[in-house]
């Protein structure tokens, strides 16, 4: 368990809680070493942020790729209170955010800092749902909004995982989920290192 003493864990916080979308991030967490919180999955989110805490405790290392999905909803729903919870809960640091793109209309979007296209590889602008690269610096999606005012360090933009015409499909191994999980842990991992701090993007839990 987490105790007092112990440095908050790292969580790669996804915006999608849909079933494709949960069998992608776990294998992709496989491959890349990460824990999947499992019981996050949901449209929208059915855990309670300190619920959701709880699991982020008793995973066996860092970081940890957890679920959170709004279904939706325009107003502030589980997904969008869960995540509230979480950023200012003192055993919990979201270390980066993939921001999951959807055809959702009504909505302002959220800038990413770089996003991964269908092909897997690191983009400068946002990205659709089908995993093309547009003409914006904002990523629309059913929870992306929630992110707007969150001091989170990054934010990365993605299609919509275990999809996008078939090429991240989960029976393919979730290359594209795979390749965005890749590029947040060495983002991380570099921007620690330009900060000449120690690198703890994995961290075993005792």
């Amino acid at each position: 368990m987490h105790g007092s003493g112990s440095p908050p864990r790292r969580v790669i916080v996804v915006t999608d809680g849909d079933r494709v979308a949960a069998r992608a991030l776990a294998i992709a967490a496989k491959r890349t070493d990460c824990s999947f919180v499992s019981q996050s999955r949901g449209n929208p989110t059915r855990l309670s942020g300190v619920e959701l805490v709880r699991c982020i405790e008793a995973a066996p290392r860092d970081p940890v790729i957890l679920m959170l999905d709004d279904n939706g909803d325009p107003g502030e729903a589980a997904g969008e209170s869960a995540l509230r919870v979480l950023h200012a809960h003192p055993s919990v640091e979201i270390a980066a955010i993939l921001a999951v793109a959807s055809h959702t209309g009504s909505v302002r979007g959220t800038p990413v800092d770089f996003s991964v296209d269908r092909h897997g590889h690191r983009v400068e602008h946002a990205v659709d749902k089908d995993g093309h690269e547009i003409d914006s610096y904002l990523v629309a999606g059913d929870t992306v909004d929630a992110l707007r005012g969150l001091d989170v360090p990054l934010i990365v933009g993605i299609g919509d995982i275990g999809k996008m015409g078939g090429l991240d499909a989960p029976a393919r191994g979730a290359p594209v989920t795979t390749s965005a999980i890749e590029w947040v842990l060495m983002e991380l991992v570099w921007r620690a290192g330009q900060r000449h701090l120690e690198p703890a993007i994995f961290r075993p839990q005792r």
